[in-house]
């Protein structure tokens, strides 16, 4: 099963949201990771714990603001969603994240398949924390450029 249709990460990813930022992800509590996959007006990004994190997950917004398909992304080094200059800033977001759990407002420039830059405002980027306290990655989201 992939990770897009999967409901334990659906609720790794909305647990770890709401007990960190202290709100729910998903507007209401009977959608599921089919609604966050395919549906959600919102970018929804995932990866994981190593040295050079890969992407494990891309909503279909995600998809559609970066230009990847999910064969594409996941597997991707995240790093490559900024653009070189960038990713130093882009790291000290990540360890800010690791440190406090959460950052939110968080506003940058990424990067597109195809080379078009586009803004990320108004972004929250968050631990993965499973119910054992394990850190399993970290995911962001943000609103679609206009």
């Amino acid at each position: 099963m992939r990770l897009a249709e999967d409901p334990a990460f659906f609720a790794l990813l909305t647990g770890s949201f709401l007990r960190l930022v202290g709100r729910p992800l998903v507007p209401e509590p009977d959608l599921g990771p089919d609604w966050l996959y395919a549906q959600a007006p919102f970018a929804v990004l995932a990866h994981d714990t190593g040295a050079d994190p890969l992407f494990v997950y891309a909503n279909r917004a995600a998809q559609r603001a970066f230009g990847y398909d999910w064969q594409e992304i996941v597997g991707m080094p995240s790093r490559l969603s900024a653009e070189a200059p960038e990713r130093a800033e882009r790291q000290r977001l990540l360890d800010a994240v690791a440190r406090d759990g959460f950052v939110s407002d968080y506003a940058g420039i990424r990067v597109a398949k195809d080379g078009r830059r586009f803004p990320v405002t108004a972004g929250i980027v968050w631990q993965l924390v499973d119910e054992g306290g394990i850190v399993r990655g970290q995911a962001a989201t943000f609103p679609l450029p206009a």
